[in-house]
């Protein structure tokens, strides 16, 4: 292969470049890092880095990328997954001198002047994140022309190429394909702190994808994953309530500053309100936390202005705060290699940082629903198929033709976009007419992995050698050892008591009651279509008022109560006292404009002792007439949960009559046992309004999401 550059000099020049990236005039490479550098910058190699966060992988192409820009090269392309990350690296290049610009869905209003930079050569790294390497517009019109004149392909967070990895993102698979259209002589990297051999070699066949156009070997650089600043322990504790306590009482005793990880949305919310209420500086972070909000946060969290971030995995990949002084876990995550990746944010540039796991009896059930939500289905898979044709349709519509709802549909999609099966253009989704066969033994091997991921999760917990050696054998670590410093080595370092103020507080807060029910404002696009005669905003007269719920399933107090009542196979039972009562609560807290001046129930199906004793209890206690069941027509009510939202209502629709019932003019209390999309709900109140009711003040036990 022809040389670019003669090593001295190159050595030189990459050290004067990492001097100034890191602002330090003796700063030296760490082992493996100018290997990594030489392989791009004079041999135009391909190469997979593995090291332990903190490491420095992205040194290696901000100094690469300098490098190679003084040779002439074309701009590096880095594809970034998280937005957090395309910050944090355009901050760092910029005090490297490095010209780094990021095209993402939050500043599509920039992109004519990115273009235009890199018309200009004004561009030395251009971030993109994954799954704008399928925007139509990009792919057709932006990306050939950048595959011609790129100087490097950078591939951040590898691991997320793999179907093994514990991060598998369907668009980062596209990857292989512009490996395989670009020069051979274009250097690409690829980088990720968390992969094991199976991972590694996985993403390593990718890289090397042209490698029958001339390219070379893809050279693995893999480092010991230990990290010395690290002190690991579990405390097993009896129930969520003892785990909150625990925070409470011993939160401000934590190291600096740093993340507490809760494995679902409410669980973070609650525990982050719980927290502040007890005036603790903490805030939510999740994914559906607003992104200005998202960013304000993490600011907050570098400036050390809150005590903690009570966060979900939405932060994880690519937040650097070198000085993060502990991540504590309250439920694990389902694989070592996800709990090292979040782990490796704590103590990058310090001596010690604490680490402690809190596991709950909920989490395989958590790591279930993940799971098992995360793969694609091959009966939807071919609906979604079946149902395009060569005129692209768009995802609203498609979502009322398939009887899927948005999220999982999307990612659906994008399965099948990578299969081959449909293609996103201008307007929607197309078919492109490929034959498609579902990968059963495919799906199902990565099904076994993810089990047998769970299960090492459990070893962690339970295991009673070095902590941060176990880490290391599942990443396939030969270079794992005892640490010395974890609770199995050195003895619990954390402490265990729980205050009993801390312990009253952490019940009461989950025992608290009542989730609003928003009521549905408009009927879904698509319902015209499915024999539905209704669309747009639903008529005043005609709409419920907000409703109340118990809790949410996924709530850290009742939340167990209520999976436990509504598990698969759980019998049909009238209401139990301790539910009835919470319910009473949540009635006589409710500040409703207009008391209720009766009471109906919604038929059930699969629980009529459950909602019919609900219904009497709350009206016999609230000495409020109970008007019965409503009644069902053409059958009942049709479908069941999951679906979107135009075939959710068109199972319903007219589905009940309140016409038997003496329904009286003023408001009515309609109680049900869940609520989901809303839609049952929606078209039960709306039969009680035209039946004379002023007002309909949906009730339900749990609601779903």
């Amino acid at each position: 292969m022809t040389q670019h550059g003669s090593s001295p000099e190159t050595h030189a020049a990459a050290l004067a470049a990492l001097r100034s990236l890191v602002g330090r005039p003796d700063a030296e490479f760490h082992d493996g890092q100018y290997a990594a550098i030489e392989a791009l910058v004079a041999e135009r190699r391909r190469a997979l880095v593995v090291q332990r966060t903190g490491w420095g992988k992205s040194a290696v192409y901000f100094v690469a990328t300098l490098l190679l820009r003084q040779q002439g090269a074309g701009p590096t392309v880095l594809v970034s997954p998280l937005l957090a990350l395309m910050r944090d690296q355009i901050a760092a290049a910029e005090r490297a001198g490095v010209r780094a610009v990021a095209i993402n869905s939050t500043n599509a209003h920039e992109w004519a002047d990115v273009l235009a930079q890199l018309d200009r050569d004004e561009v030395d790294v251009l971030l993109v994140s994954p799954e704008r390497l399928n925007n139509p517009s990009f792919r057709e019109e932006q990306l050939p022309a950048l595959v011609r004149r790129i100087g490097m392909l950078v591939v951040d967070e590898a691991h997320c190429i793999s179907d093994w990895g514990h991060d598998f993102r369907p668009d980062y698979r596209r990857l292989r394909e512009l490996i395989a259209r670009m020069p051979a002589d274009v250097p690409v990297l690829a980088t990720t702190a968390t992969a094991n051999s199976r991972v590694v070699a996985d993403v390593a066949e990718q890289l090397g994808a042209a490698e029958a156009g001339g390219g070379s070997e893809v050279l693995t650089i893999r480092g010991p994953l230990a990290r010395a600043s690290l002190r690991l322990g579990v405390l097993r504790l009896p129930d969520a309530p003892s785990r909150l306590a625990w925070l409470l009482s011993h939160l401000d005793e934590l190291p600096g500053s740093g993340i507490i990880y809760a494995l679902t949305v409410a669980a973070a919310v609650d525990t982050a309100r719980l927290l502040r209420e007890r005036g603790h500086e903490v805030r939510a972070y999740t994914g559906q936390t607003d992104p200005e909000e998202r960013a304000e946060s993490e600011s907050m969290l570098k400036r050390n202005e809150v005590k903690a971030l009570v966060a979900t995995s939405a932060l994880g990949m690519g937040f650097d705060k070198p000085d993060l002084g502990f991540v504590l876990h309250l439920g694990a995550p389902s694989s070592p290699v996800a709990y090292y990746q979040q782990v490796g944010r704590a103590g990058r540039a310090s001596e010690s940082a604490d680490v402690l796991l809190l596991p709950g009896a909920e989490d395989r059930d958590i790591w279930h629903y993940f799971a098992t939500a995360s793969m694609p289905d091959r009966e939807r898979a071919e609906r979604v198929i079946a149902a395009l044709g060569d005129a692209p349709v768009s995802t609203p519509v498609l979502e009322a033709m398939v009887d899927i709802r948005r999220t999982p549909l999307e990612l659906l999609l994008k399965v099948l976009d990578v299969d081959g099966a449909v293609r996103r253009v201008q307007g929607g989704w197309v078919a492109t007419g490929e034959p498609w066969v579902y990968d059963a033994e495919r799906y199902e091997r990565i099904a076994a992995e993810r089990r047998a991921e769970q299960q090492h999760m459990v070893e962690y917990e339970q295991g009673s050698g070095c902590r941060m050696e176990f880490l290391q054998r599942t990443l396939d670590d030969d270079t794992a050892a005892p640490c010395g410093r974890c609770d199995n080595c050195a003895g619990a370092w954390y402490p265990t008591g729980v205050g009993a103020d801390a312990s009253a507080a952490a019940s009461a807060s989950l025992d608290r009651v009542g989730v609003p029910v928003e009521p549905r404002r408009a009927w879904p696009t698509g319902a015209d279509r499915l024999g539905v005669p209704v669309k747009g905003r639903i008529a005043v007269d005609e709409q419920a008022g907000e409703g109340r719920a118990l809790a949410r399933l996924t709530d850290l107090g009742w939340g167990g109560a209520l999976r436990e009542l509504f598990t698969a196979g759980a019998p049909d039972a009238p209401v139990p006292d301790r539910l009835r009562d919470a319910c009473v609560r949540v009635l006589a807290g409710w500040g409703w404009a207009e008391r209720p001046v009766a009471v109906v129930s919604v038929p059930s199906h699969t629980r009529p002792l459950l909602v019919g004793s609900l219904a009497r209890s709350l009206a016999e206690i609230g000495r409020l007439p109970y008007l019965g069941e409503l009644a069902t027509t053409g059958g009942g009510p049709s479908g069941g949960p999951g679906g979107n939202s135009a075939f959710r209502l068109a199972g319903v629709w007219d589905r009940f009559s309140a016409d038997a019932l003496a329904v009286p003019a003023g408001p009515v209390l309609l109680v049900d046992d869940q609520a989901d999309s809303r839609w049952t709900l929606t078209v039960a109140a709306r039969s009680l309004r035209r039946a004379g009711a002023t007002d309909v003040l949906p009730f339900v036990l749990a609601l779903r999401g």
